[in-house]
């Protein structure tokens, strides 16, 4: 499946298409860009860094003690924080989300990924239709309630003790996007009709919009997502604050690379081989590159990366934008 990567290749790859570059911006406007987004990704992970030294002040004991010999149902704090984290950092990608769909420059130039289409749309849809996704946080929640209360989960995550080990956070970050890149592949390659009754929905959107992230199918998220999730679990041990700050990151990131608009740390992410935004948008167009999520790594080293600047719908071709062809139907 994976071939020799050719990284000159790659790079000479990636400076072929002429993308305009991003406003000017003054030094003020990039340290306040620079403070907004260190806000937003630190907002990721405020439940667990907020809690971590003060649950014992905070809980009654018996809420967080956890007995490994014992057959009882697992107290559902640890559980419940979980999932409370990925709500909190949720509500700080809806603000930010917000601020940019309402014009704000605060947080960094609004250069549209695609500026060929034009897809306009209502704040108020987008998150209504993305926070009522049953393929997202229902079914996701479901699985982390399922396995946490039947002891489906290695006895660590049960564990309070040792606050948040960001070593462990971006090896499951990285793990977890590797599994998930095998499987979005498989996805795309093993045969047309798991494509159609899985991932197919999900790719509708031709120019994603950042509440596109969880729209999909029962199927797509169970392959993609949680398979990969319920190994990475079982080849990580982590305790509930590491786990919670990698759940954080990881759903909200997904959220993220879905954006419409370029974000003010892509360059850095760029730069590093994160995923960016722009990245994620390569394979919505062209559906043959670029399957993985968080870093492109996977796609390098398989040599199914395809740099956005190489691809011509980026390009301003200095007609008005058409609407998008998916717009009457999908929204």
């Amino acid at each position: 499946m994976c071939k020799t990567p050719d990284f000159g290749a790659q790079q000479t790859e990636a400076v072929k298409a002429k993308i305009p570059a991003a406003p000017t911006m003054t030094a003020k406007d990039r340290c306040v860009a620079a403070l907004g987004g260190a806000g937003l990704w630190t907002g990721l992970v405020a439940l667990p860094l907020l809690l971590k030294d003060r649950y014992a002040r905070v809980f009654p004991a018996a809420w967080y003690a956890y007995d490994p010999a014992s057959t009882a149902t697992p107290s559902p704090l640890g559980l419940s924080l979980g999932i409370l984290a990925v709500v909190v950092g949720q509500l700080f990608v809806l603000a930010y989300q917000y601020a940019r769909w309402r014009g704000s420059t605060r947080l960094g130039p609004l250069v549209l990924i695609q500026p060929n289409e034009d897809r306009r749309y209502d704040y108020a849809e987008g998150a209504a239709t993305h926070l009522s996704q049953p393929e997202g946080f229902v079914l996701i929640g479901g699985y982390l309630s399922l396995t946490w209360l039947l002891r489906l989960m290695p006895h660590a995550y049960y564990g309070f003790e040792g606050g948040v080990d960001w070593a462990r956070v971006l090896g499951c970050l990285l793990l977890q996007d590797c599994l998930q890149y095998g499987m979005h592949r498989l996805e795309h390659k093993a045969h047309p009709k798991i494509y159609q009754e899985s991932h197919k929905p999900h790719h509708r959107f031709t120019n994603p919009r950042l509440f596109d992230a969880f729209n999909g199918s029962l199927p797509d998220t169970l392959i993609m997502i949680v398979g990969p999730l319920y190994a990475t679990a079982n080849l990580i041990h982590c305790n509930v604050w590491t786990y919670m700050a990698f759940g954080s990151v990881y759903a909200n990131w997904l959220c993220l690379i879905h954006s419409e608009t370029h974000h003010f740390w892509d360059p850095l992410f760029d730069l590093v081989k994160f995923g960016t935004a722009a990245d994620h948008h390569v394979h919505h167009k062209l559906f043959t590159s670029n399957y993985g999520h968080l870093f492109m790594y996977w796609d390098m080293a398989c040599r199914t990366y395809k740099s956005p600047r190489n691809v011509r719908q980026f390009v301003p071709n200095g007609k008005p934008p058409r609407k998008w062809a998916g717009s009457a139907k999908h929204e």
